[in-house]
């Protein structure tokens, strides 16, 4: 049990070091823009197909910049801005492109100073001598210069896109990578962290681990202890303690996993994913139920010990279920990559089919015992310990 514990341990250390890792290819590098401009500085952005390209000019104290977001469409709007406040949507002074009804690209100014913008053109708190946007070949660029003050050089930046009707600028969706659209820029030095570097994104995937590995791994393999190692009777007591062991740590690691959900939770106002939270508030307490019910578990021969042991299986199979469907919808969130989610099913198929094996030797078992049972001179003269006839 101590080497399986281990290995879910560097498993989880594993996948949380990959999911964290940014990516050392720059596509930003090989782009280009119309009479050769070229920027100092340049970062692929994580989320939403987009890049940063900048100068600073210590001289005038202003940042050259373009944004470009590829992969996108004329009936959808893009924007950008900074936030020296946080990473967040609230406080950010952004930079507003679309494609509007007569075929022209628009680019302006706008202060986001609620979570449901209008998205109207409004001053920023710093000077935009310039603003410009391009739209070709799926691909919107705004080009700007600003005027920072030396304490917004080293800030945070949000990006974003969303659906246009009628000239009016639709929000964007709250899931998957329009969340992820958030990190750090510094001007002055060119360092640039997308969404995976911070801290938010970070809290995102190790609630993520957590969760799939205790709810997702954890709880069934230790219902997988109980239900076919009991059949050997010289497991007994010890397939009781291993699944005691298996569950109980599934439940601290699930609840450390639940906590940092609440966390992001109370962290993210006007976002909420109500499947996901439902679901996961239902799998902590039916938890806590099966914590609880350890220490009122009957004696085997005790009259309610049936009655028992179908509240413990129902709550049991029922986590095991739910915990499945969750971390599906966990990863809709999330959004991570694709490989991420193949594992996992990957984990599913070889728990579900060494379950099948073992459910089938099982009953082979158990059918076994019990013709021994009901004919034990006829077993025994078969193995050479009785008279033949």
């Amino acid at each position: 049990m101590e080497i399986k514990a281990w290995n879910l341990v560097l498993f989880s250390c594993l996948l949380l070091s990959l999911l964290a890792s940014p990516s050392s290819a720059q596509t930003c590098v090989s782009q280009t823009f119309p009479d050769n401009k070229q920027y100092i500085n340049c970062t692929d952005l994580r989320a939403l197909s987009s890049y940063l390209h900048w100068t600073y000019h210590q001289s005038n104290g202003t940042v050259e910049m373009a944004f470009r977001h590829t992969g996108t469409t004329s009936s959808r709007w893009s924007a950008w801005g900074i936030n020296p406040s946080g990473p967040s949507m609230v406080g950010t002074q952004a930079l507003v492109a679309f494609v509007n009804s007569s075929g022209v690209t628009q680019a302006f100014t706008t202060s986001i100073d609620s979570l449901f913008p209008t998205l109207q053109p409004t001053d920023l708190s710093f000077q935009v001598p310039s603003l410009s946007a391009t739209f070709e070949n799926d691909e919107m660029t705004i080009f700007g210069v600003l005027r920072i003050p030396e304490n917004m050089l080293s800030t945070s930046q949000v990006w974003q896109e969303g659906p246009v009707s009628n000239d009016q600028l639709q929000p964007h969706t709250t899931d998957g990578a329009n969340l992820q659209s958030r990190g750090s820029i510094n001007f002055l030095t060119g360092q640039s962290a997308g969404a995976s570097s911070d801290s938010r994104t970070r809290r995102r995937n190790v609630h993520g681990v957590l969760n799939t590995v205790s709810w997702g791994i954890l709880m069934p393999l230790g219902a997988i202890t109980a239900r076919y190692m009991k059949v050997f009777k010289s497991a007994d007591p010890a397939w009781f303690y291993l699944h005691v062991a298996c569950q109980s740590s599934a439940y601290v690691v699930g609840v450390a996993g639940w906590a940092t959900g609440i966390k992001l939770g109370s962290d993210s106002p006007g976002i909420t994913h109500n499947p996901h939270r439902t679901i996961g508030i239902i799998l902590f307490c039916f938890g806590t139920l099966q914590v609880f019910a350890l220490l009122l578990r009957p004696n085997k021969n005790h009259k309610y010990r049936l009655y028992w042991n179908i509240y413990h299986h129902s709550i049991g199979y029922s986590v095991i279920i739910l915990s499945i469907v969750n971390i599906f919808e966990g990863f809709d969130i999330l959004n991570p990559e694709d490989k991420w989610e193949r594992i996992y099913i990957g984990i599913l198929i070889f728990l579900g089919a060494m379950a099948t094996l073992l459910e089938a030797f099982t009953w082979y078992v158990v059918i076994r015992r019990k013709r021994t049972n009901k004919h034990p001179l006829a077993m025994n003269g078969a193995n050479g310990h009785g008279q033949g006839v």
